[in-house]
C-alpha cells in the first residue's frame, strides 16, 4: 500500500494564519494530477504542532472525501503522551485514512524499551496500518532499527518513514525487518538521500520537495523502483538543489514561501516560525530555477 512518491503535505494558511481550506482542495488537485500516490495530512510539514484537533479532523474529512480511491491518505497521530497518542488513533481511524503516521515522542527523550510500547499501544488502538516515523533532528531521540524490527512483527504495524540521512541506516533497516511475519515497508524521510534509499530497497518516500516538485519526484522514485539507475540519477541531478535550499531554514518555512511563489496558496505560516528570511530567498528562487518550476510575478 505505501510505496512511491507520497508527500508530507503543508497546511496551507492565510496570512492571519488561518486554514485556507480552498487552497487545500486545490493542492489536493494538484498531486492528483501530478503523479503523487499518498498524501499525509498533520506531519512535520503539515505544522502539526500548531493545527488543533479539530483543525486536523477537518483537514483529513476534506481530503479522504476528495480523493477517494485516487491518493491514499495518511494522517498524522502521534503526540508526546502515549495516552494522548492513543486517543488521537481512535478517533483518526474513524475518519476513513488509509494509515497513520506515528512520530516518537519529542522532548520526552524515551529509551529504546519505551518507544517499544508505546508505538505497541498506539498499534493496538488502531484499526488501520501504522507507520513508524523517526527523526532524531526533530525529536531528539532516534529509534534504532533492533527496536523497529521487533515492533514490525505488532499487528497493525506497516512500515517506517526513516528520517535518518544515512542509506546505510535504510539497509539495516531492511536486513532486520525482513524476517518479519509479514511484510513491511521501509520509506525513506529524507529527500536528499531518497533516491539512493529506493535504489537500497526502500520502497518510496514521504517528501517535502514533492510539495513544489510532485511529477519529478513521481518519476525519480518511479525510475529507482524499477532499476533505472540512470535515469533516476538526471531526475535526481535536477532536483538536487531544490532539495538542499527547501532546509536552509526550518521546515515548512521555505517550501511554504515556494509555494507562495508559485500561486498555490497563500505564505500564511503560524508562530513561532516566521516567513522565509529574505537573506535566504534568492537561494530559494535559484533551486526552484533549477527544477523547472513555473514561478510566478508577485504584484
Amino acid at each position: 500500500m505505501f510505496s512511491g512518491s507520497l508527500v508530507a503535505l503543508v497546511t496551507p494558511m492565510r496570512p492571519n494564519g488561518e486554514i485556507d481550506f480552498d487552497a487545500w482542495a486545490n493542492l489536493l488537485d494538484f498531486h492528483m494530477q501530478n503523479g503523487t500516490t499518498g498524501i499525509v495530512v498533520g506531519g512535520t510539514t503539515g505544522e502539526a504542532s500548531t493545527i488543533t484537533d479539530i483543525e486536523l479532523r477537518e483537514l483529513t474529512l476534506r481530503a479522504v472525501k476528495q480523493v477517494r480511491t485516487r491518493m491514499i491518505v495518511v494522517a498524522g497521530a502521534g503526540l508526546n503522551s502515549t495516552v494522548g497518542t492513543v486517543a488521537r488513533v481512535r478517533w483518526v481511524c474513524e475518519l476513513g485514512v488509509s494509515g497513520l503516521l506515528i512520530v516518537t515522542p519529542s522532548y520526552n527523550k524515551p529509551t529504546q524499551e519505551g518507544l517499544y510500547q508505546h508505538y505497541a499501544a498506539a498499534a493496538a488502538a488502531a484499526s488501520v496500518p501504522v507507520l513508524l516515523y523517526n527523526v532524531p533532528g526533530r525529536t531528539a531521540v532516534d529509534m534504532l532499527p533492533a527496536t523497529v524490527a521487533r515492533l514490525s512483527c505488532l499487528p497493525n504495524i506497516a512500515g517506517i518513514k526513516e528520517a535518518v540521512a544515512d542509506v546505510d541506516r535504510i539497509r539495516d533497516l531492511i536486513a532486520q525487518t525482513h524476517t518479519s511475519a509479514k511484510d513491511f515497508t521501509v520509506l525513506s524521510g529524507d529527500d536528499r538521500t531518497a533516491r539512493k534509499a529506493v535504489l537500497a530497497g526502500a520502497r518510496g518516500i514521504i517528501s517535502v520537495t514533492a510539495n513544489v516538485a510532485p511529477q519529478a519526484m513521481s518519476d525519480m522514485i518511479a525510475a529507482a523502483l524499477m532499476g533505472d539507475v540512470a535515469r533516476a540519477e538526471a531526475i535526481d541531478s535536477t532536483l538536487a538543489e531544490l532539495h538542499e535550499c527547501l532546509f536552509f531554514e526550518a521546515n515548512p518555512i521555505p517550501v511554504k514561501w515556494a509555494l507562495e511563489r508559485m500561486g498555490l496558496m497563500d505564505g500564511g505560516i503560524r508562530l513561532p516560525l516566521l516567513p522565509l528570511s529574505q537573506s535566504f530567498q534568492a537561494g530559494v528562487l535559484a533551486g526552484m530555477r533549477r527544477a523547472g518550476l513555473q514561478i510566478k510575478q508577485l504584484v
